[in-house]
């Protein structure tokens, strides 16, 4: 501390105290977290460099399927030294507290549509059920009930052609 240009690498794994996260996924309660961190001293303070990894789970906004997919984020933070400025993120008994910021950087890299896979083909929105994904079938149009009489025209006439 306050000797700018030293440097230590620091790797912890934790837990999540806490649900983070309230969309589709989210970081269960418990879900471990490996966090690798660089922390070097500047002459504001000290610069944190950290790359988190965790799994977050779900369903899948087109299927509904369960997903449990691993995730990976990276963020840099300055805590700078107690003084006469106040600052957001500061420096505390020589110790800096990155919990708020592994659990920011992983809330906003949480996707906001999870997909099972990247060409997952939803559900059918007639019947309810998961589609196949075959190339081959081509979704039906829905038939509007107050055209069904002309519909049966349209039958009868391309059974006399």
């Amino acid at each position: 501390m306050r000797r700018p240009g030293e440097m230590r690498e620091v790797a912890f794994d934790a837990t999540a105290p806490v649900q983070w996260g309230e969309g589709l996924v989210s970081v269960a309660a418990g879900e471990p977290i490996e966090v690798d961190t660089r922390l070097e001293s500047v002459h504001e303070g000290i610069l944190v460099t950290a790359e988190a990894e965790t799994a977050y789970e779900g369903v899948c906004g087109r299927c509904l399927t369960d997903i449990r997919q691993p995730l990976k984020v990276e963020f840099q933070e300055l805590f700078a030294y107690p003084g006469e400025e106040a600052a957001d993120l500061e420096v505390q008994d020589d110790h800096v507290d990155l919990e708020t910021e592994v659990r920011d950087a992983i809330v906003l890299s949480l996707p906001f549509q999870p997909v099972c896979r990247p060409d997952c083909p939803g559900l059918d929105p007639e019947t309810g059920d998961r589609r196949d994904g075959s190339a081959g079938a081509a979704p039906r149009e829905a038939l509007d009930p107050r055209w069904a009489a002309l519909a049966e025209l349209q039958t009868d006439a391309d059974e006399n052609a």
